[in-house]
């Protein structure tokens, strides 16, 4: 059956013990939109979802003793959200710079054609943004590095 709701093969979870909150800072920050939110008969957050182009992040809270904000980890991080962004990408950065979040990189270009920038938001949760600002093969891109690389992106 095909799915009705169109989503993406995969969509990140994310955990928070201010769900609400996170879910305010991620609209203003990086201008990701709400998709779903999701409350208990007493009105109480269950779940929400995010969406950034193509792409839909899930919006959790700490609702479970195996689910928890980088917060309640002394800052430790398990995974970081990699975003593809057709925007400005500095621009973007500024952006999320000034909405309070912690630039980890500044706005960089790749070996590998993209630009990116590396972010921190209130909760202590690593961001990636990035932008394809030129192509490159594999095999300029080795040479550029000094890497092997086996296989490569369909977009060259």
């Amino acid at each position: 059956m095909q799915d009705p709701f169109h989503r993406p093969v995969f969509s990140p979870a994310v955990y928070y013990r201010d769900p609400l909150a996170a879910l305010a800072w991620l609209e203003r920050a990086f201008g990701f939109a709400r998709s779903l939110y999701i409350t208990d008969r007493e009105g109480r957050f269950g779940h929400a979802e995010m969406r950034c182009g193509s792409g839909v992040l899930m919006i959790g809270g700490e609702w479970a003793q195996h689910t928890a904000s980088p917060a309640g980890l002394d800052g430790k991080n398990t995974q970081s959200v990699h975003v593809l962004l057709e925007q400005d990408l500095d621009a973007h950065c500024t952006h999320a710079r000034a909405a309070g979040a912690i630039i980890v990189q500044e706005p960089t270009d790749q070996f590998w054609g993209d630009r990116n920038y590396r972010a921190r938001d209130p909760e202590g949760h690593d961001w990636t943004f990035c932008r394809v600002v030129r192509r490159v093969t594999r095999e300029g891109a080795e040479r550029d590095s000094g890497l092997r690389i086996e296989g490569w992106w369909p977009h060259t």
